[in-house]
């Protein structure tokens, strides 16, 4: 148990790297790293495997399977962490993860590749959200700012290194190693995390012990489930038709009506009561994470599209822009665990300045300025994005009853895919409508889009605070 605060001995949170959670921090930042960097290698040796496997068009349908399957992966483990505890659905997300991995190593055609894309989504997603629940049951409160700032930071490694260093592996022993090199890694995760998910590894009472499962509208197994694949589906169909408005619009036109039906189906099953209306309280605690991951990565994505096609930089000067981000982004989370905030202002001030990134990345494109000025436009935004999102996800732990703490976990996935997910979506609709042979217009569009957004977060950020 953590000491009282004395005269004598002020008190100080328990560290996450101390004696009492060493071994689950350690176990649940490597098993993020490795996704981490699965899904910053992805890209990089992509043009490799669609050689190898004759798929010119590999790219986009796997990186979708990822994310859907995820998304449906993330409701599920929610509804099991909530009614029978966090240790199956983490287990068998980082199960399926590795077998994803095994499978895509060792793909023999395009479409075992999606089927392993897939098995991997469904292996993330259930092992993320699992950890989120981990982490509100075994860290005491006061540690949570830290932990989910560490989170931040393991994606930062692979960011820095993982598209050289699996560059290096696919030009040397081959695309397939980048895949297989991950399995074995997962072992020693899985062992330090051993008392955690057994439940003796922190504070709070293990899953089962102290609460009983939730039995509001999502606890129920099969209209979640219905609607977690409505939802998956609905955003799956809405990009492919978003995809092709530009070449066949009746076609697209049509598929991105019947997935926009999907998602309203299914999507506000899969949310608390009342947050699409970003009702006080936990509603738009919930909201404000897919509204950041809308305004940051509906601009992330198109940054090296602007610099190289308008700008004429390399490929790896486009991507300096893109680490510098993530080390704001690392730098944000650092600052935000070092003190007691109040959360719902840092969200806020974190909004605001992704907000203030974004507008600034346009400096790059004005005539007599240089395009290196995205870099430090996409420091704000990384900082603002390290500061808030941590904040969301400590507020949202704060907030929720212990029986629906894997709902909301995964309310907290689904709306990050989605916001993320629809925002690169619609961007590259915009860069084929409006920007086809004028990148440079398309993407100060999105820009002001996605301003937009960034404002509107921050203006809604106050009602994060509870009612009482």
């Amino acid at each position: 148990m953590t000491a009282p605060k004395t005269l004598d001995a002020p008190y100080e949170p328990p560290r996450i790297f101390g004696p009492l959670y060493r071994t689950a921090s350690l176990g649940i930042l490597l098993v993020v790293t490795l996704i981490a960097f699965e899904g910053m290698s992805i890209s990089t040796v992509m043009p490799a495997v669609s050689e190898a496997l004759d798929a010119l068009d590999l790219y986009g349908i796997s990186i979708s399977a990822f994310l859907i399957a995820g998304l449906f992966a993330n409701v599920v483990a929610g509804l099991w962490s909530d009614r029978r505890g966090h240790a199956v659905p983490f287990l068998l997300g980082v199960g399926l993860f590795t077998a994803g991995m095994a499978l895509a190593g060792a793909a023999w055609s395009k479409e075992v590749f999606i089927a392993a894309r897939v098995v991997q989504g469904l292996g993330g997603g259930s092992a993320i959200v699992a950890i989120y629940v981990m982490i509100a049951r075994v860290y005491a409160p006061e540690a949570r700012p830290r932990i989910f700032a560490a989170l931040s930071a393991a994606w930062v490694l692979p960011a820095l290194v993982g598209p050289g260093v699996s560059g290096i592996i696919a030009g040397t022993v081959g695309w397939r190693w980048v895949f297989y090199g991950i399995v074995p890694l997962v072992v020693p995760a899985l062992v330090m995390l051993l008392p955690a998910l057994r439940g003796d590894g922190g504070e709070t009472p293990a899953p089962g012990s102290g609460s009983a499962p939730g039995s509001g509208p999502r606890s129920r197994p099969l209209p979640m489930t219905l609607a977690a694949l409505a939802t998956a589906v609905g955003a799956g169909v809405l990009l492919a038709g978003a995809d092709r408005l530009h070449t066949d619009p009746v076609t697209g036109g049509i598929a991105t009506a019947a997935g926009l039906a999907a998602l309203a189906a299914g999507l506000p099953r899969l949310l608390p009561a009342g947050s699409l209306r970003f009702g006080r309280g936990l509603p738009t605690t919930i909201m404000m994470r897919g509204v950041l991951a809308a305004a940051f990565f509906g601009v992330n994505s198109y940054i090296p599209l602007v610099l190289e096609k308008e700008l004429g930089f390399g490929l790896a000067q486009a991507g300096i822009a893109l680490t510098v981000g993530a080390l704001g982004w690392s730098t944000g989370s650092y600052l935000q665990a070092r003190r007691e905030w109040d959360r719902a202002l840092l969200v806020r001030l974190g909004a605001a300045a992704v907000t203030a990134g974004i507008l600034l990345t346009g400096l790059g494109l004005v005539p007599g300025l240089t395009g290196w000025l995205m870099a430090p436009a996409w420091l704000v935004a990384g900082l603002g994005m390290g500061v808030s999102m941590p904040s969301v996800n400590v507020t949202a732990m704060r907030q929720s009853p212990d029986a629906e703490q894997g709902a909301n976990s995964a309310a907290l996935q689904v709306v990050d895919t989605l916001g993320s997910g629809l925002t690169i979506g619609f961007g590259g609709v915009l860069v084929n409508l409006i920007g086809h042979d004028d990148i440079a217009t398309g993407y100060l569009t999105i820009v002001a889009l996605m301003a937009v957004i960034g404002l509107a977060g921050a203006a809604a950020a106050g009602r994060m605070r509870d009612a009482s």
